[in-house]
């Protein structure tokens, strides 16, 4: 007869419809979850549906440990295990076993499911989730997620806790808290506790890690740089600039990111159809009218025509008492880059220019933001090593987001997924919308707000000059 973790009996007894469990290696929550399972297919009358990421066979599921539960606990005879079903014979539990990278909507038409075990749990992207979620709709049922920590930015560590809130009960825990762990095993912990703390804390002790080595903007830098300015003592002042990204789906969103010289001081987005152009740019002309603000944005598809409208709203105040024009601008990220012959002074090779460095100007603004957030982070770690950073870098260089703009959670989330990648001539680029969208990765909108409203222009200024007067 197999034992469950006492460590985790609260855990398991605990009704809630979403129980999260995390940790590092060698904890028990997959062994936990199967025994867990058995059990309750035994007494109860429950459909299983048990997912992960990939399954190519089988042998790739969870199948496995639950049928070593049932074998361990002498129940064998008591249920039909076949090749890629378990059944229990009297109270005619069932488990269901799919992989969803490759084939998520197969799993829509799934019903009256008791338990969700999802499996890998890392891995679970946003618009998985938008699918699994609405499938699970049967009263009382639960969703059992299992993870090993992964990145700090993965939509299972950043976000999903956040939108289940009171309903979830969340559980971290470790190898140190399995009583049923081999000595080879704790020795193998043990051993790379000596040689890597890092990694130990990694693999072992559940730690997420904040840096994709793949992604252009480091997560250790975005988190540096919230209230950044408090702490290094810089005023909100300074040209201000609005960065407008357009919705160009029914899903997607429209965003808007303002800045105040150095720092990020108001974010927002609104679900807005093509129809409601005009109604989107009035929100954002209003808005960068009140601050006095520039607006530069996405002239792409939907966003070519915002030109007009601003103008159209200039037009219309121009009878008003001190009336100024707005200065608005396009950004055209497939465009050509900035200054392109000037040397590339970040680059590995100093004699490479701007223009055989990068593909385009997304690339060449993305990595000029990635940059400055990297000097802020720079200079908040020699602040807290009582250094003075004005020696190193230099106020203007620097990005500093305030901690209390709306949607700063997504925001950073947003900025530090995508990741660079090289064109056919071996310039850099960023990972396009499709990239993300292969990914199940929605569209970054607050992100490329944020990267017009800090983009730089070809007068080497912050912003253009190019209004109606």
């Amino acid at each position: 007869m197999y034992q469950l973790n006492p460590n985790l009996r609260e855990f398991w007894q605990t009704r809630k419809p979403y129980k999260l469990l995390k940790g590092g290696r060698f904890s028990s929550k997959t062994q936990d979850a199967g025994g867990m399972a058995a059990f309750l297919a035994r007494n109860y009358s429950l459909r299983f549906l048990c997912i992960r990421q990939f399954q190519n066979r089988i042998a790739d599921s969870v199948y496995t440990v639950i049928k070593n539960k049932i074998e361990q606990a002498g129940w064998t005879d008591e249920f039909d295990i076949g090749v890629s079903t378990i059944r229990h014979k009297e109270t005619k539990s069932e488990f269901l076993f799919y992989g969803i990278a490759r084939n998520i909507d197969d799993i829509k038409g799934t019903e009256d499911v008791d338990i969700c075990w999802i499996e890998e749990g890392e891995g679970l992207s946003e618009k998985q989730w938008e699918v699994i979620d609405p499938t699970i709709r049967k009263e009382g049922a639960e969703v059992w997620i299992l993870w090993n920590p992964r990145l700090q930015a993965d939509f299972i560590q950043s976000k999903l806790p956040n939108l289940l809130g009171d309903d979830c009960i969340i559980k971290h825990i470790n190898y140190d808290q399995n009583p049923f762990l081999s000595d080879t095993a704790r020795s193998k912990a043990e051993r790379l506790k000596e040689k890597d703390p890092e990694a130990y804390e990694h693999i072992y002790l559940g730690v997420p890690r904040s840096d994709d080595d793949k992604v252009i903007i480091k997560l250790s830098w975005l988190n540096a740089a919230i209230g950044a300015h408090k702490k290094l003592g810089i005023e909100i002042t300074g040209d201000k600039q609005t960065g407008f990204d357009v919705a160009d789906s029914g899903s997607d969103k429209c965003a808007e990111v303002h800045r105040s010289g150095v720092i990020c001081t108001f974010v927002d987005q609104w679900q807005a159809g093509e129809d409601e152009l005009m109604q989107s740019c009035s929100r954002v002309y209003s808005n960068a009218y009140k601050k006095k603000a520039h607006i530069k944005y996405d002239s792409i598809g939907v966003g070519a025509t915002c030109g007009s409208k601003f103008d159209e709203l200039n037009q219309e105040r121009s009878t008003e008492n001190g009336y100024q024009a707005l200065r608005y601008s396009k950004f055209i990220a497939g465009g050509g880059v900035l200054n392109p012959t000037d040397y590339y002074i970040d680059a590995e090779d100093e004699s490479i220019t701007n223009k055989d460095f990068f593909e385009n100007l997304k690339a060449q603004a993305w990595w000029d933001v990635a940059q400055r957030l990297k000097n802020t982070y720079i200079a908040i770690t020699m602040q807290d090593k009582g250094e003075d950073w004005r020696n190193v870098v230099s106020e203007s260089d620097l990005i500093c987001i305030d901690e209390d703009i709306d949607y700063l959670q997504d925001l950073i989330n947003e900025l530090s997924t995508p990741r660079r990648k090289f064109s056919k001539s071996g310039k850099v680029m960023v990972e396009s919308k499709e990239d993300l969208e292969k990914r199940e990765i929605k569209s970054p909108n607050l992100a490329d707000s944020f990267i017009m409203a800090f983009a730089a222009n070809d007068d080497g200024s912050d912003w253009l000059d190019d209004f109606i007067g």
